[in-house]
């Protein structure tokens, strides 16, 4: 039997139920067909920020194991170096050695030094070959640090209709096309891993022309809107309810700047649809090719929706890091921030969508990106594997993370698991197998941890412990109150300690610096 193929779809700050097939207003009719065709999970959890949820996605441990606890800055000299370190493996390094080649097309975001160390990049971490930016964000009709496997691209000599997202796209079915051209023998791996809908915001006009007036109800009556759509399409139930509105944000009726809100929201919306269409691009390609029917495809989040409101400022850390211009190509400065007399979209603009917005990529939860409430952690997750998957169309309610997804390819795909590479030692993998779930079995799932930035979260069954950096610890029965609505610490002490226990042991065997330590580390620096 021919193995498998393997491909990873990850895609930047987008909260639970942005897409249709989660109950969102954005069409994405791709992402919906691989859902009706494969399995959804309803309960599956990434690690609340971009980098980490990269290195844990890709290595099968918990991100702090791997160097990058927080980003890529390095928190030395006792905080985490931010680059990827050589005591873990990549998918992509494991599969190699076995036989697959390897691709990526997007977003690295995985090293300290984008400019000259190269030991940390994806040619170096085991893919064949790389399109795409090593920074976290930047510019989508001007990326600084694009590449092409080892060498830069000179963002001048960039088309005058370049947009990222269809480049990551088409540069994807490239890679199909190529593979089945000149390695038909040998399965492949790919990782493609798009910006959108990061900040800024970025799209074409013909895209955010679609959502005009999609939106215009406001965030409110949108938020109860949704959750009833997840509720009639299977992935909540009746108990999870819609947490309250952000208490910084006003009801929309009393909102101000009500034009340029809404067009933040249209271009964010465009953001996402332009992707689906290039994953429809990739799966076109996969078709033409013949290789789709034996091609596992998982599509996921790195994190929830993403409140950060920008400021003017991010200009010069902008510069100073070099990821992104601050000129346009017209010779015009680009406005950075978040200002109703700026309206987003274009290159000269530098802007997120807001808090309230972020609201209700996150229904029903609460909180955001960069926190460990469901808010930030909840992530869409669909498995799509024509050959394979026995109960298309079907919700898995399961609780998984990111550490599960590296050994659940390593099952499909036969390949094993080395005990060390390149002479450095491997910790065991930290997650088990979800593929029995892809057949309609039953499979069981140990604890579920996370910290990020001292918010700290550990499950169990349908008990979470969780905590809001620096506050108290606060405890949810998910199978009653996924939306975390109810605190039950004060009623359940003694399961408090039990579950802080585990926590803590957890946190030192894999290598957690303590909040208190890492801002110390910077104040050395």
């Amino acid at each position: 039997m021919k193995r498998p193929n393997v491909m990873i779809v990850l895609n930047d700050d987008m909260g639970y139920s942005d897409i249709g097939c989660y109950g969102g207003e954005i069409e994405t009719p791709n992402l919906d067909r691989l859902a009706a065709g494969g399995v959804r999970f309803s309960q599956f959890y990434n690690t609340a920020r971009c980098s980490p949820s990269r290195a844990s996605l890709l290595t099968g441990l918990h991100p702090h194991q791997t160097g990058i606890g927080i980003l890529t800055d390095n928190d030395g000299p006792d905080g985490y170096p931010g680059n990827l370190n050589r005591n873990c493996a990549t998918i992509a390094e494991v599969l190699k050695a076995d036989g697959y080649r390897t691709y990526m097309s997007g977003k690295w975001h995985l090293a300290h030094d984008i400019y000259k160390e190269k030991h940390t990049w994806p040619i170096q971490r085991g893919f064949d070959r790389f399109y795409g930016t090593l920074s976290g964000t930047s510019n989508y009709f001007r990326p600084l640090t694009l590449m092409r496997d080892n060498e830069n691209l000179d963002e001048e000599e960039l088309p005058s209709d370049f947009y990222y997202t269809d480049a990551i796209s088409d540069e994807a079915a490239s890679f199909v096309e190529e593979h089945a051209a000149q390695h038909a023998d040998s399965p492949f791996f790919m990782y493609v891993a798009y910006t959108a809908p990061h900040w800024p915001l970025h799209a074409k006009e013909t895209d955010i022309a679609k959502y005009k007036g999609h939106f215009d109800e406001g965030w409110d009556s949108l938020r109860e809107k949704r959750l009833t759509r997840l509720r009639e399409c299977g992935i909540l139930d009746d108990t999870s309810l819609l947490s309250d509105r952000d208490p910084t944000q006003p009801p929309w009726e009393s909102a101000e700047h009500k034009d340029w809100l809404l067009r933040c929201m249209e271009v964010y919306a465009a953001q996402i649809d332009c992707m689906d269409q290039g994953i429809g691009t990739i799966l076109h390609a996969l078709e033409k090719t013949g290789q789709l029917e034996n091609t596992l495809i998982v599509f996921l989040a790195d994190n929830g929706g993403c409140a950060e409101v920008l400021q003017e400022k991010l200009r010069e850390r902008v510069k100073s890091k070099k990821v992104s211009p601050v000129v346009s190509r017209n010779g015009q400065d680009i406005r950075f921030g978040n200002r109703p007399d700026v309206m987003p979209g274009s290159e000269d603009s530098f802007q997120s969508y807001g808090i309230a917005w972020a609201n209700l990529s996150n229904t029903p939860f609460r909180l955001y990106k960069h926190w460990v409430h469901e808010g930030g952690i909840a992530t869409p997750f669909i498995v799509h594997w024509p050959e394979r998957i026995g109960n298309a169309g079907e919700v898995v309610h399961t609780p998984w993370q990111l550490t599960d997804v590296v050994p659940t390819i390593l099952e499909i795909t036969g390949a094993a698991y080395p005990e060390s590479m390149n002479g450095h030692s491997l910790p065991p993998l930290e997650g088990d197998s979800f593929a029995p779930a892809l057949e309609g079995r039953i499979a069981s799932k140990g604890p579920l941890y996370w910290e990020h930035e001292g918010n700290s979260a550990i499950r169990i069954g349908e008990w979470k412990l969780v905590r809001n950096y620096p506050g108290p610890w606060e405890l949810y029965n998910m199978k009653e109150d996924r939306s975390e609505l109810k605190d039950l610490a004060e009623e359940y002490p003694d399961k408090v300690n039990e579950m802080r226990n585990l926590y803590d042991q957890w946190a030192q065997r894999c290598k957690v610096i303590p909040r208190e330590q890492i801002v110390r580390s910077k104040q050395r620096k």
